[in-house]
């Protein structure tokens, strides 16, 4: 079995974490919400009706769909199932965050992988750190890091190293300070692949030779705007090519996607994604993607 080595192919099994094994109440949000850094603290209440319409979607399009367990190890940030593991068509690799409240995700995610009997393919060990957030495949053959406060050197020196008989190419991009190391800047912060030739974007955020390298791969560009990338309208999820979920509320880019011959499914996401900066890319870990 292939597991998902893309960011754009049909979605067929995802793994997710659902808000009430991650906030679990609003008592619990009131206590923790300044220490994760939120923007605002959650309303729990809204925040399931919310992921139920986000889960409506993806069940209109993915076959299975497998959620973490409660764990008292884990925090709220453990709503955003993608950063601890990222996967490549011979399974997960675990990873560690570089946000110390969210470490001991990997664990729980590895044993997980190993009750379902989802094969891993590598871990992480020692100093290196890395977010699934800073790690994309631009195409089957090509993988694309970012190095910031999240994934350091030494973790793009062991992915390099798990990945080498996969990819033929490995590019890391250096991502800049933005808001400061308590902010969560991730690769994809700026990148969503929505099919092989179709990217959304928001270039003030691009190092020149990555966009350049975009160009020149003829990927067409969908820039999103200030105001919007402030409400996640550059974190889209591809359930298929040019088949995406987008955080309501993102017009212009949401009509772009649309000219550029795009599917678009809206979500209310103030409470499981604005205020928490995770998009639907973040909600979710794509475990298998048809070729």
């Amino acid at each position: 079995m292939k597991y998902s080595h893309s960011m754009f192919n049909k979605l067929k099994h995802v793994i997710l974490k659902h808000p009430k094994d991650a906030f679990i109440s609003q008592v619990h949000l009131s206590n923790e919400w300044e220490k994760y850094n939120y923007l605002e603290e959650p309303i729990y209440d809204e925040s399931l009706s919310e992921y139920e319409e986000f889960v409506s979607i993806l069940k209109e399009h993915v076959d299975q769909i497998d959620y973490l367990p409660f764990s008292e190890e884990t925090g709220l940030d453990s709503l955003y199932a993608h950063d601890p593991i990222k996967f490549t068509k011979e399974g997960a690799i675990i990873l560690k965050s570089g946000k110390l409240l969210r470490q001991l995700e990997a664990k729980i995610y590895k044993e997980f992988l190993l009750e379902k009997n989802i094969p891993i393919l590598g871990e992480l060990t020692g100093d290196a750190i890395a977010d699934g957030g800073d790690i994309i495949w631009l195409d089957d053959k090509t993988l694309v890091v970012g190095r910031g406060y999240r994934t350091n050197d030494e973790a793009i020196r062991q992915l390099r190293e798990i990945t080498s008989h996969l990819v033929e190419e490995f590019i890391v991009v250096q991502l800049p300070h933005d808001q400061g190391e308590s902010e969560c800047l991730h690769l994809m912060s700026f990148i969503s692949m929505v099919d092989h030739d179709l990217a959304v974007v928001h270039s003030p955020l691009m190092p020149v030779f990555f966009r350049q390298l975009l160009l020149k791969r003829k990927i067409q560009l969908i820039e999103v705007p200030k105001n919007e990338y402030l409400t996640l309208g550059c974190n889209v999820l591809a359930l298929a090519p040019r088949v995406c979920i987008l955080p309501y509320g993102n017009v212009y880019t949401k009509q772009q996607l649309e000219e550029a011959g795009a599917t678009v499914y809206e979500y209310k996401g103030k409470e499981i994604s604005y205020k928490g900066t995770g998009g639907p890319t973040c909600l979710t870990s794509p475990v298998i993607r048809t070729y």
